[in-house]
């Protein structure tokens, strides 16, 4: 299978038009759909359902897609790892994290690297631990920042020298905003909006369960989130209260919400991780030092 004509078939899935990727792509309309026609009889599948107007993906060219994508993207990294193996060191590095304050802590070693490596790109990719896992799995990122609980044990990392802190985000006109920490009792029958990591039951010790202790299955879970963006539009339309980190939702004078930290205190730290044996390109061989040399501490596990 031609990555040029994944290539093709991602730029139609896009467009949702055929006129119009050709365009895009230089080519001509009857090449195009013959190049696309030759992939579905290679296949045995049936890839689009045309109409007069767009073009929609079948079942099985939703499933193209997402694998077409995850090649193109490990062919683009794999021709950057090859063009920084070079005197200079250049090239990309691929990182991905949850919605964290600790983010800062990697910035600060990015530009670090920056003031003498300055042709080293970085890209950052969003979302849940499921999320981070399976890209870094896969090879399409390099390094991954996890919130703790976290399974750690496929990975080499380093603990993170911060914490993140828990609260609810709620309406300040909310009549819990009077309070200047939550408890338990105060969250029990009221509508809450929880991250489904914390949630998760699958690691032998998770803070988040524990805090509420026997009232954990007792919840009012009225919605669930990875990225706490959505949280928040849900808490600012009366939805619920979301429970999540703190700096993470904009809770300035300016915004409608606010933060109230959760008492007794609870805490979630933060490691970065890699695959075991993995090889890394130039540039992020450089940002792995920067990594030993920043975050030395006793959790620091190779």
């Amino acid at each position: 299978m031609d990555v040029r004509v994944l290539r093709y078939f991602l730029a139609i899935a896009r467009e949702g038009n055929m006129t119009k990727a050709a365009h895009l792509l230089h080519l001509t309309q009857p090449t195009l759909s013959r190049q696309i026609k030759d992939l579905e009889l290679e296949l045995g599948k049936k890839l689009f359902v045309r109409s007069s107007h767009n073009i929609v993906l079948t079942e099985e060219g939703l499933l193209l897609r997402k694998r077409a994508e995850e090649i193109v993207d490990m062919m683009e990294k794999l021709e950057s790892e090859f063009q920084s193996m070079e005197e200079t060191v250049r090239g990309d590095v691929y990182i991905g994290g949850g919605e964290t304050d600790a983010m800062k802590q990697i910035a600060r070693l990015v530009r670090n690297i920056q003031e003498q490596f300055p042709e080293i790109r970085y890209h950052l990719y969003s979302g849940n631990e499921d999320d981070v896992t399976e890209r870094l799995d896969k090879g399409l990122l390099d390094f991954g920042i996890l919130i703790q609980p976290a399974d750690l044990s496929k990975y080499n990392y380093a603990n993170i020298p911060a914490k993140d802190v828990w609260g609810v985000i709620m309406r300040k006109d909310s009549p819990l905003a009077e309070k200047t920490h939550i408890q338990v009792n105060d969250l029990l029958n009221l509508p809450l909006i929880c991250s489904r990591q914390a949630m998760k039951q699958t690691f032998s010790k998770n803070e988040f369960r524990n805090w509420f202790g026997e009232h954990f299955e007792k919840l009012n879970v009225v919605s669930t989130f990875n990225l706490a963006y959505n949280a928040a539009i849900m808490v600012e339309e009366g939805v619920g209260y979301a429970i999540t980190l703190h700096k993470i939702v904009n809770t300035s004078p300016d915004s409608n919400l606010c933060f109230r930290p959760l008492q007794p205190k609870l805490e979630s730290g933060l490691s970065i991780v890699w695959r075991k044996n993995q090889v890394f390109s130039a540039a992020a061989e450089r940002f792995l030092e920067e990594i030993q040399a920043n975050f030395q501490n006793p959790d620091l596990v190779f």
